[in-house]
């Protein structure tokens, strides 16, 4: 997961490790924080897999800085951890999470195919704590809590069907505008033949 998202930034641009660390909490702190401790070892694994390279920042004087960029074949990996699909669980909503923040780089059949994938996990999850609710005998917090898992689901759901929708209706769009303007373009011919035929 890591990787993905160290890969994602530099994506964007080249970046040295307190540039990752900032901007990994920058767009994804909100759910998942990063340590110097899990960041450097993820660098060096991804360099040593020849998916990022050190660059030296000529902008920099003095003390010299390790700025990472991303390599074709990191591209290619990237691509991969971002449409990889594997066996949902409780771990996968952070994975998610940080996939999504890259969705930008996928085709619109995929990002469908992915959201899809993810609101299928959370109805299953919503089954389960209905069920669990449904034969609960447990005490007023557990029963909140339960409630609150219900809740949160239901709310994600109805999140992952209206991207799904936007998503299906953007699609939509680009496959019916060009439709529309070759009729344009072929009623706009006609009547210019008419219009020559009558002069």
């Amino acid at each position: 997961m890591l990787e993905l998202a160290i890969l994602g930034l530099l994506k964007e641009r080249s970046m040295h490790g307190y540039q990752l660390s900032k901007r990994l909490t920058d767009s994804l702190g909100g759910f998942w924080r990063v340590s110097y401790g899990s960041l450097y070892p993820s660098l060096k694994r991804l360099e040593r897999q020849g998916a990022v390279e050190q660059i030296f920042d000529s902008q920099e004087v003095g003390r010299r800085k390790n700025v990472y960029r991303i390599t074709e074949h990191g591209e290619q990996l990237f691509r991969e951890l971002l449409e990889e699909t594997g066996p949902e669980s409780s771990g996968e909503d952070n994975r998610f999470r940080v996939r999504m923040a890259f969705f930008k780089y996928l085709s619109p059949e995929t990002r469908i195919r992915l959201l899809e994938r993810r609101r299928a996990f959370l109805e299953e999850r919503l089954n389960t704590i209905q069920a669990s609710l449904a034969t609960s005998g447990g005490d007023t917090y557990t029963v909140s809590l339960m409630q609150h898992g219900r809740e949160s689901t239901e709310q994600d759901i109805a999140w992952l069907t209206g991207l799904i929708a936007a998503e299906r209706n953007s699609a939509d769009r680009r496959t019916t505008e060009p439709k529309r303007e070759a009729s344009k373009r072929r009623t706009t011919n006609r009547s210019l033949r008419r219009k020559e035929r009558a002069t």
